[in-house]
């Protein structure tokens, strides 16, 4: 089979089968796109001619590169081509897959970078006015701060808010959240986040909504279109600034500060695992050390003979 038509199969696969994420199906479709560009240089454009000795020459290629890939990225880059030979495996098309012996790079084992809750705080109150406070004609501000609090106060990563409809919300104490893999979770809603969202649909939204056409999303643009990813990032980015929080903040640090913030707080780690949407609980154990780093700090600190 060719190539490039094996490639359009896979990615319809895990679009549609599997239902992963438009950014996860993006990142994939550059991956093998580079491989598919590697390949040809060699004048292999049939999934029939490659052979473990080419995939492993790829990995190499492309870890020896300058600057040096990140482990994570190198990793992934694995993952999106083994699964495109497995997956012309299972579908019968290739009898063997050339990246059986595959091995994936080990990454290192970052410890999530969390805020305290006194920066969680100013980045709050940097986005926008809290409710009761937000003047007439006020609309931008507050939709920001509604979204900030919304993602701290859930947990949900930034694809899955943006991907958020107006009857996701209702007017209850949860939050319908739809993660990877279509899967879908409830979250609680605190009350700081749930006023700033109501604030957002009664004052704020219905006027978004008139500037552009219909939508169900949540969050809108200032021209009434469903707000992105990346004008997420810079909503926050701006509201970091302004803050003064000189350390990187991105959608994803409210998420670490969330499950760092409740585990610090003496919540169960499945309970904390159930609410991010981890589809096993090692990946949230990350977050105990953490917290155990913190103890350890309190103790060194407070305990009478601790040094």
């Amino acid at each position: 089979m060719r190539l490039d038509r094996a490639v359009d199969a896979y990615l319809r696969h895990v679009s549609i089968e599997r239902g992963l994420s438009e950014h996860t199906v993006s990142a994939y479709r550059r991956d093998l796109s580079g491989y598919l560009a590697w390949l040809a240089e060699r004048g292999v454009d049939e999934s029939t001619q490659v052979t473990p000795a080419l995939v492993g020459e790829f990995i190499a290629d492309r870890a020896s590169a300058q600057p040096a890939p990140a482990a994570s990225s190198l990793a992934r880059l694995q993952s999106s081509v083994r699964g495109l030979h497995r997956f012309l495996v299972r579908e019968g098309i290739e009898a063997e897959d050339p990246t059986g012996r595959l091995r994936p790079p080990k990454a290192p084992r970052r410890l999530p970078k969390a805020l305290t809750i006194e920066q969680v705080e100013r980045l709050l109150d940097a986005s926008g006015p809290a409710p009761a406070d937000a003047p007439a004609g006020e609309l931008i501000g507050v939709r920001d701060r509604a979204l900030l609090e919304l993602l701290y106060a859930t947990g949900a990563r930034v694809s899955e808010i943006v991907q958020l409809d107006v009857d996701d919300v209702g007017h209850g104490e949860a939050l319908r959240v739809r993660g990877k893999g279509s899967k879908e979770r409830i979250v609680p809603v605190g009350s700081y986040a749930r006023a700033a969202i109501d604030a957002y649909l009664t004052r704020v939204r219905p006027e978004l909504s008139r500037r552009g056409r219909a939508t169900p999303k949540l969050f809108l643009g200032a021209r009434g279109a469903p707000l992105s990813r990346q004008s997420t990032w810079l909503i926050i980015r701006d509201a970091a600034a302004r803050a003064d929080l000189t350390a990187h903040v991105s959608p994803h640090t409210l998420r670490h500060s969330f499950a760092t913030h409740l585990l610090q707080g003496g919540a169960d780690v499945r309970v904390v695992q159930e609410m991010l949407g981890h589809a096993s609980v090692s990946t949230t154990q990350i977050y105990t050390h953490v917290t155990v780093d913190a103890l350890r700090d309190v103790y060194a600190t407070s305990h009478p003979r601790a040094r």
